[in-house]
Formats: C-alpha cells, sequence, structure tokens
C-alpha cells in the first residue's frame, strides 16, 4: 500500500513550494494553536483513538496539515453536530474499509475492523491479513473522511 501523500502549494519567497499535507511537522502546541482546539482536548482525542498522531521515539506527538484539518473535523462533529467521542468513533467505524482496500472475503470474518460496529478500523483488536502490519496513519481509509468529506461521499464514491 502507497502511503496517502497529498501534496499542497505555498508561496515562500516567491517561489511555489509543495508540501506534503501527511508529513508530520507540528508539536501538540503549534497543533493546538493552528487548530485553536486546546492540547488537552487534542490528548483525549488521542487516547480514544479520534486521530493517530506520529510518534517520536521520546514519546511526542507530531502532527500534519492533515492531522490538523482531522481535529477540527472533530471539533466540528463534537460542537456543532452534538456528537460525542463515542458518536464520532461510531461515525468513523462507519467507513467500510474493507471495500476501500479490496479485502478478500475470507479475511473479513476474522477481522476487527469489519465485524466491530463501533470502533474504526485502525482502532480495531484483530486486523486481516491485508493490512496486519500497516501504519494506519497512512491508510487511504484513515484519510477518507476529511473535513470536506461526509461519509454519505465516501459511500456514494463506493457505490
Amino acid at each position: 500500500m502507497k502511503p496517502n501523500r497529498q501534496m499542497t502549494t505555498r508561496k515562500q519567497n516567491g517561489k511555489n513550494v509543495e508540501e506534503d499535507c501527511n508529513m508530520p511537522v507540528y508539536t501538540l502546541g503549534i497543533a493546538s494553536q493552528l487548530s485553536e482546539i486546546p492540547a488537552h482536548s487534542i490528548r483525549q482525542y488521542i487516547d480514544e483513538g479520534l486521530i493517530i498522531p506520529f510518534k517520536l521515539e521520546s514519546k511526542r506527538h507530531l502532527f500534519s496539515r492533515n492531522d490538523i484539518d482531522r481535529l477540527k473535523l472533530i471539533r466540528s462533529l463534537i460542537r456543532n453536530k452534538g456528537l460525542n467521542f463515542s458518536g464520532v468513533r461510531a461515525l468513523m467505524a462507519m467507513i467500510p474499509c474493507w471495500s476501500i482496500r479490496e479485502c478478500p472475503e475470507e479475511d473479513r470474518s476474522s477481522c476487527g475492523a469489519y465485524t466491530e460496529n463501533f470502533q474504526p478500523c485502525w482502532e480495531a483488536s484483530e486486523k486481516g491479513r491485508h493490512c496486519r502490519n500497516e501504519n494506519c496513519r497512512d491508510c487511504e481509509v484513515y484519510h477518507a473522511l476529511d473535513i470536506d468529506t461526509g461519509i454519505k461521499t465516501v459511500l456514494k464514491s463506493l457505490l
């Protein structure tokens, strides 16, 4: 599986510079400022499995531009749509990873991502053979639901 490499272009010193939106470069404090979410809330999102930041050997977290957008999405779902952490997790669990990843039928019955109803695939206790050794942070399923894409849009794209 190829990592999700969404590129964006910005101006720097009058020149266009391309950036990888999934490159972890922001500390927790900077992520908090950019997303306008208190650091303790971001830690809760991590503990609840709603976001997977990059973790350094020192156990410090780094966040990407995509992570900042995901933090804003989670905050919007909680503040504007009235969801709690369980509701956000259940919404993310509705993303049919087996369809996006094209998992073989025989792998699905032993895969927690397919059998567990209220946990997103990256939080599944047992992963299928197809994604067992993959980094969920780089997976297209993890990035399927973003600030601009609702669950219905994701589902429609698969039909």
